[in-house]
């Protein structure tokens, strides 16, 4: 009974750490908007209106992976290794920012990731929601959420997108659009009982549903996507590739069927069809 007991007592004492006002979304933006004026007295800035930005996002890439990356580089050069420069080194302006979660010292994709594109701190493993959300608990989350730089550029009439390495469910990119009080929520399958009596949606349901004008969505993930146990279109005959769905619903085919009438919205799987379709009579393209 003591290792429950002392778990308890850790997430109890974990919650009361973050201080009220960092739970409030308007604390943090007005500190970013006060760390902006100061840096506009420093110095004349560009302050032009950008037309267009693309967000490059490294996960996990710090100063010291940076660090490393640009002495491999010299090394690989046959060089020492330190007097090596990455492009990144050659740019014109480069600045440091700096993020964290409201609970905890090492940080994880999900509240990074909100802090970058949502620009509000947040919990350790909660996605696109305020400080004041507890992970897993989903009946947290209700007027919590907080949105994205892409929806923001969405709603000032731009074409948006998301492109990544990794699952298009996970943390760090379903921070654009996602709302969740775990990060691994990925498909209903992978939530509790209580999370989803409580009306939570996992993550792969928030990408078709809360956004569904994303013009770009490529990335991994598939499974996610699919009815529970239905085969992968690659790997069908490997268990672990299959569909973890447990509501039954093609959400690849719901992303189609969602599009206004009259719009191409084309799915790929695989190089050869995204290279084979002519991207200028396409709207809307998934590839997974």
């Amino acid at each position: 009974m003591k290792a429950p007991f002392i778990l308890l007592l850790a997430q109890l004492c974990s919650a009361s750490l973050v201080p009220e006002r960092e739970k409030d979304p308007e604390y943090w933006r007005r500190q970013a908007q006060e760390t902006l004026r100061n840096a506009l007295r420093l110095q004349r800035l560009n302050q032009n209106v950008a037309k267009n930005l693309i967000l490059f996002l490294g996960d996990g890439m710090g100063v010291s992976t940076v660090t490393a990356a640009r002495i491999l580089k010299g090394q690989l050069q046959h060089g020492q290794g330190e007097e090596s420069m990455l492009e990144m080194d050659k740019f014109p302006f480069v600045a440091l920012a700096k993020t964290y979660n409201t609970n905890a010292q090492v940080p994880d994709s999900a509240g990074t990731a909100t802090a970058y594109l949502c620009g509000v701190k947040a919990n350790e493993g909660t996605l696109g929601v305020s400080a004041g959300v507890t992970r897993d608990h989903c009946n947290t989350t209700k007027g919590q959420e907080v949105t994205s730089i892409l929806r923001w550029a969405k709603e000032a009439g731009k074409a948006v997108g998301i492109v990544t390495t990794t699952r298009v469910t996970h943390a760090t990119p379903s921070a654009a659009y996602a709302h969740s009080a775990n990060r691994d929520w990925y498909s209903d399958g992978e939530m509790p009982l209580d999370a989803l009596e409580s009306g939570c949606k996992d993550i792969a349901r928030q990408l078709v549903e809360n956004i569904p004008e994303i013009e770009v969505i490529l990335g991994g993930g598939r499974k996610y996507m699919y009815p529970k146990n239905v085969s992968d279109v690659e790997y069908p005959q490997e268990e672990k590739h299959r569909g973890t769905r447990l509501d039954g619903r093609n959400l690849v085919q719901a992303w189609q069927e969602a599009k206004p009438r009259g719009k191409v919205a084309e799915y790929v799987w695989h190089r050869r069809g995204l290279l084979a379709l002519n991207l200028s009579r396409v709207d809307f393209l998934l590839g997974e």
